[in-house]
């Protein structure tokens, strides 16, 4: 690959990885132990990602259990969780936190597929931005020197790569939307 479109290939690949760990954060209905990954517990005064305090497991499709390494951090734990947009009650036994995720109503599931829709134009637009940040610096470079045929070159091979990001943001949507409405 050419030098020059290698920018703008790892530009459009990490807005392709944001939009997927947030679509891994989106409740399906089943219980996805990455709805706890933005989730941080105050451990010793640092904030500590859940899943370095403790052992997340799913047990049930729609429960997430929490086994922290130390019992004095359920109560943390919990209160990061609540204080957090899962939307969902923790209920511990001393030993354990759960998280019994509900189903989703029919309204509920249609509302995640238009947030998912949402997240998915707006990565579309992301990508053709970055497509025209290129083309820009491809039209600068006729001033440097380079032939016309080489940036007509350029700014087809940048097309095509922003086609394929495109088409791979459309297919993560319909996968989720799909994932989103099966009972």
């Amino acid at each position: 690959m050419n030098e020059k479109l290698k920018v703008y290939d790892e530009k459009m690949q990490k807005t392709i990885d944001h939009m997927e760990s947030d679509f891994a954060s989106i409740r399906a209905g089943r219980a996805n132990p990455h709805v706890l990954d933005k989730i941080k517990v105050d451990y010793y005064g640092t904030p500590t990602p859940i899943q370095q305090v403790g052992n997340v497991t799913v047990p049930e499709p729609r429960m997430i259990q929490i086994a922290p390494w130390e019992k004095t951090l359920i109560k943390e734990i919990e209160k990061a969780i609540m204080a957090s947009d899962v939307g969902i009650t923790p209920s511990n036994d001393g030993a354990v936190i759960r998280l019994v995720f509900p189903e989703l109503t029919e309204e509920r599931r249609k509302d995640l597929v238009k947030e998912v829709k949402k997240k998915g134009e707006d990565n579309k637009v992301a990508i053709r931005n970055i497509r025209r940040d290129g083309n820009d610096a491809f039209k600068k470079l006729a001033k440097e020197d380079v032939s016309e045929d080489e940036i007509k070159k350029l700014e087809e091979d940048l097309q095509k790569m922003t086609d394929k990001y495109i088409k791979s943001v459309e297919k993560a949507v319909e996968e989720k939307s799909k994932e989103i409405m099966t009972v």
